[in-house]
């Protein structure tokens, strides 16, 4: 499978709540990068200072330019669910919100548990920051 070009979710995501709330874990979450590695794409965090951390989720190219993923994330030293969704407003501005929880977790349904972590982000250019692929 070919690695994905381009992708309306390739860029740097930055947290666009007025006052975001961060448990040391949820820092990681506070910038990411999303971009192509290797054959895949993968969200990579981004510190306050703009250093390349840790990769956060990996996703399949062949998701590249769906609107709602789903998959595993990092938080901390565990693995918890991740739920990616991409929209659209009227002005043409893509926003993306990035939740994770425990298995039970769904954006879209009525049942379930909540998010340990939910934030909505907001497009600020080209990712630099990427992650090491997997052969």
């Amino acid at each position: 499978m070919a690695k994905a070009d381009t992708s309306p979710l390739f860029g740097r995501w930055i947290n666009s709540e007025d006052k975001p709330h961060y448990s040391s874990k949820g820092k990681l979450y506070k910038t990411v990068d999303i971009a192509p590695c290797g054959k895949d794409f993968c969200g990579v965090s981004v510190s306050d200072s703009g250093a390349c951390g840790p990769t956060l989720f990996r996703f399949l190219t062949i998701h590249a330019n769906n609107d709602f993923l789903e998959g595993h994330g990092k938080w901390g030293s565990s693995t918890l669910k991740v739920q990616l969704a991409r929209s659209t407003d009227a002005q043409n501005n893509t926003t993306l919100l990035i939740g994770l929880g425990d298995k039970t977790f769904d954006f879209e349904g009525r049942e379930g548990s909540m998010p340990i972590y939910r934030g909505d982000y907001k497009n600020a250019g080209a990712a630099k920051c990427t992650a090491d692929a997997i052969s």
